[in-house]
């Protein structure tokens, strides 16, 4: 059958007794890219996050802001580190329900930091968003006075301001980087 045939349907979450998870499609899964029926993390992932808020799903992020689950997660995973320890507790907890059906190594594609080279987390965070031609216009202005090397870079930063149709002022990334 094909994946369209599961889709609006439900299953048993793998680890959370009771809670039902639902079937949904999204365009990022396909044939050459994911399993069919794969997992959803709304809270660490923009195509993830972008079929959640389609099917307005919450956003819970159970990993904090340093990489290890959180109290939301459960006692089993608390405190354990997402990409370490956190990693077999997960895999004994599926082994424990009779939900694990293959465990491989798999070298996964997230991104990596440049300067420690070690995994990134995307994971979700409150923020401050703004839609308004104001806060556009004075980023616009403002920038009209900044000394920009080399000056053919100016116009550029302008377009890509104009395009631009969320705002967030936000202090969570390390200015400087490439």
């Amino acid at each position: 059958f094909s994946g369209a045939d599961l889709a609006d349907g439900s299953c048993a979450h793998p680890t959370i007794p009771g809670r039902v998870s639902p079937l949904l499609p999204a365009n990022h899964v396909t044939m050459t890219k994911g399993t069919g029926l794969v997992h959803t993390a709304p809270a660490h992932g923009m195509e993830d996050y972008s079929v959640a808020s389609h099917h307005q799903l919450p956003t819970d992020c159970l990993v904090d802001e340093s990489g290890y689950f959180t109290e939301a997660a459960g006692p089993e995973l608390k405190s354990k580190n997402v990409l370490e320890e956190g990693n077999e507790a997960v895999i004994k907890m599926l082994q424990a329900a009779g939900s694990l059906l293959k465990e491989e190594k798999y070298v996964h594609s997230y991104p990596y930091d440049w300067r420690t080279k070690r995994p990134i987390i995307i994971r979700a965070s409150k923020q401050w968003f703004v839609n308004t031609a104001d806060v556009k216009a004075a980023a616009q202005d403002a920038l009209k006075k900044v000394k920009v090397i080399p000056t053919s870079a100016v116009n550029r930063m302008l377009e890509m301001l104009d395009r631009r149709t969320f705002w967030c002022i936000s202090r969570q990334r390390c200015w400087g980087v490439p």
